[in-house]
């Protein structure tokens, strides 16, 4: 039952906007602020910068909440806003960019699934997290998104396209590119898990 009240008032919330009434935002702030910005971090590999990504969407969502067609899903319109939003922080900051964590700690290992549930392979756990962020690092922005789309968020295909207004065929190399880039990267650290993940 919860979700549906959760849908309607995600959809009650969405007419409310469109109506004028900006404090309708605080629902879909509340509902989806955690996850647009864990997808804006791990593209900006930034805090600061992906949580100004997300405030900057959910601003301009007050503006252009007549663009979004309320006969489709909310939630992938929301994160293709962030995720173009993200890319753009991203390309303008990658000269600046650390291959290391920032000093806030958090890290792409906060973000991942665990892959064994060993507590004695803790150590080798943290050393493959440490090793993705370093690679993800290292992947041009637009490939980094849609890793992050494909192997964070899970989104297919055919909706990371969408979402990216590009040829499926397009996300297909970058996906391609960035596994085959990611492999290398990560040879050293590699376990079954991990491959499992990657697809590879």
């Amino acid at each position: 039952m919860e979700p549906a009240v959760q849908l309607e008032d995600e959809q009650a919330a969405i007419t409310r906007l469109r109506r004028g009434d900006v404090r309708a935002l605080d629902v879909l702030v509340l509902r989806y602020q955690v996850e647009v910005t864990r997808a804006a971090f791990l593209i900006t590999r930034d805090r600061g910068a992906a949580e100004d990504a997300a405030q900057s969407v959910f601003v301009r969502l007050i503006e252009r909440i007549h663009q979004y067609d309320p006969r489709r899903p909310f939630a992938p319109y929301l994160v293709r806003c962030v995720v173009h939003e993200a890319i753009k922080i991203a390309q303008k900051r990658e000269r600046d960019l650390s291959m290391d964590a920032g000093d806030d700690g958090v890290t792409l290992a906060d973000l991942l699934p665990d892959w064994t549930s060993d507590p004695a392979g803790e150590f080798e756990r943290d050393e493959v997290r440490r090793a993705v962020w370093s690679a993800m690092g290292q992947l041009p922005p637009k490939q980094r998104a849609v890793a992050v789309l494909r192997f964070y968020l899970e989104w297919s295909e055919a909706d990371i396209a969408a979402a990216l207004s590009v040829p499926v065929g397009t996300v297909k190399w970058r996906l391609h590119d960035a596994r085959s880039r990611l492999q290398k990267l990560l040879a050293p650290v590699m376990s079954a898990a991990l491959t499992a993940w990657l697809g590879v």
